[in-house]
């Protein structure tokens, strides 16, 4: 895995290796997770990363859209055939996906925390998120699409995004975006590794134990408004159990609540 992207000259397309990974190299597209969907993998291709210095069009979840600086970031997306998983339970691949992602950052600070469904967080402020796209076959999953900003080594942000944080604000230096793509995939394949096995409870586990706000009730909004929760768990299917201080028991998909957090002004 040492100096994972260093390898490829750009653009380059290098051929899998004996662990079945295929890395795409690109210096601007328009979004890295369209590029996967318009691509025809090969059969020994276990996985395919395609990585990108730039993107014209990068969104994130619903109509959001990801500010990053060009040749300052880590922008990628992965693409898995996880058939071996039960559709019922393709969130398994949301969890080893931001497990891999905490523990890259965790190798250069502490403090990074899962964020329900699979933002990084540090203390308070965004580091990275991920959209998710998923295509059924008539074996299950056929093919599952991770795209994913990491802010690296951006130092100015100019959306109105509420809590952006970068590496380089946090550690007051560069980082070499490479190294922290070689841990994230290293991570991946390890956690991913699980699901193979079909070890869904120890995946679940490590999941729950770097959950963001996991301990305590913290502020959260929904549609009937702001109200102080504790989070009960999330299910193997991703949605997340709060329980508020009346003690009721609510269950949220994603978009149906979100965290209220109090930023600076």
């Amino acid at each position: 895995m040492k100096n994972l992207l260093k390898k490829i000259v750009k653009p380059f397309i290098a051929a899998p290796k004996d662990d079945g990974l295929r890395v795409i190299r690109l210096d601007t597209v328009d979004s890295t997770n369209r590029y996967l969907r318009q691509y025809q993998p090969s059969e020994d291709e276990e996985m395919t990363l395609v990585v990108a210095d730039n993107q014209t069009a990068g969104r994130g979840q619903g109509t959001n859209s990801w500010e990053s600086e060009a040749g300052k970031n880590l922008l990628f997306s992965l693409l898995v055939h996880p058939t071996m998983l039960p559709v019922n339970r393709q969130f398994m691949l949301s969890e080893a996906h931001a497990l891999a992602l905490r523990e890259a950052l965790s190798g250069y600070a502490d403090g990074f925390m899962v964020k329900w469904p699979n933002d990084i967080y540090y203390h308070d402020s965004k580091i990275s998120g991920t959209l998710i796209e998923t295509k059924l076959s008539s074996r299950g999953i056929g093919s599952f699409i991770l795209g994913t900003g990491i802010n690296v080594n951006q130092q100015k942000f100019m959306s109105d995004a509420p809590n952006p944080v970068s590496l380089r604000q946090i550690l007051g230096h560069d980082v070499d975006r490479d190294e922290l793509m070689n841990a994230v995939i290293k991570a991946f394949k390890k956690y991913y590794r699980l699901i193979v096995n079909g070890d869904y409870g120890t995946l679940s586990a490590l999941y729950h134990e770097y959950l963001y706000r996991r301990h305590g009730f913290y502020p959260y909004q929904d549609a009937r408004g702001e109200f102080d929760a504790a989070i009960v768990e999330v299910q193997d299917d991703g949605l997340l159990v709060l329980r508020d201080k009346e003690g009721r028991v609510n269950t949220y998909e994603f978009k149906e609540v979100k965290a209220v957090i109090k930023t600076e002004e």
